[in-house]
């Protein structure tokens, strides 16, 4: 068996029927913790069981209202019990108990959508380059994290709710920070998703008008989410191989394309 192989602990937090629904704070914290640990998370707030792989161990922790039976060799539960900052040490406890190897060093970049912000505009679908975004049961969902590109927040950037955390991200609200109300009201900014992919794009963001001094703003860029995108893209391109110069007459073209659309 290689490492790549070797069973590991996957971790699940669960706000679904039978468990209380976190704070922001407790749940950016418990995400925090295991990532920062190097141990694979996911967000579940529905009824539907999560599927136990054949090389992984799981863990679903939450704000249980009594403690869940566990019916299975490789399922265990565990109550945050006020301290989401703990969670990786509650993984640290499974992984323990069935003698496995620490989690890698690598820690996975991913969005997670806020559902009690987003309004399912769909615009971070449409923005984004890598089909890292789904629709699941007529909601928005984060169908292929793995797509996603390291360091681009873009998607969050344009997001008209705030909606769209990235627990990696260095800054607020971007990282899961709180976001007040009276941040959303002086930054008013709703991004047009049509206005950005047609017209004169750079036209149109160098005539924005002067951004506000907010720390929420310098986050809330398009300008920035558009930058990030179109690196994200001249990177895959870099991948697969295509010369610089067909890369620029093929984005060119695209552009033009969007511009002539009615």
């Amino acid at each position: 068996m290689t490492r790549l192989e070797a069973p590991i602990v996957r971790v699940v937090l669960y706000e679904g029927p039978g468990s209380r629904e976190l704070t922001t704070e407790s749940r950016v914290a418990a995400l925090r913790s295991l990532l920062e640990r190097g141990y694979p998370v996911s967000s579940i707030r529905t009824s539907e069981p999560a599927a136990v792989g054949p090389n992984s161990i799981l863990l679903v922790m939450g704000d249980f209202e009594r403690e869940p039976e566990v019916d299975h060799p490789r399922v265990r539960f565990q109550r945050l019990n006020g301290a989401p900052e703990e969670a990786a040490k509650y993984a640290d406890v499974v992984r323990e108990e069935f003698a496995l190897e620490r989690p890698g060093t690598w820690k996975p970049w991913f969005p997670v959508i806020d559902y009690k912000r987003c309004t399912n505009c769909m615009q971070c679908l449409s923005f984004c380059l890598f089909d890292v975004y789904g629709v699941k049961n007529g909601k928005i969902d984060v169908r292929n994290r793995d797509n996603c590109k390291t360091d681009c927040p873009a998607c969050s950037r344009v997001c008209p709710e705030v909606a769209i955390m990235f627990p990696k991200y260095r800054h607020g609200p971007i990282n899961g920070d709180e976001v007040s109300s009276d941040d959303v009201r002086r930054e008013a900014m709703k991004v047009d998703i049509s206005a950005l992919l047609g017209g004169d794009i750079y036209a149109m963001l160098r005539d924005r008008s002067e951004k506000a001094k907010s720390r929420f703003s310098k986050e809330r860029d398009s300008e920035r989410a558009m930058k990030e995108r179109l690196n994200c893209l001249q990177k895959a391109g870099q991948a697969l191989g295509v010369p610089a110069d067909v890369f620029a007459a093929a984005l060119e073209e695209v552009i033009n394309g969007v511009q002539k659309k009615p």
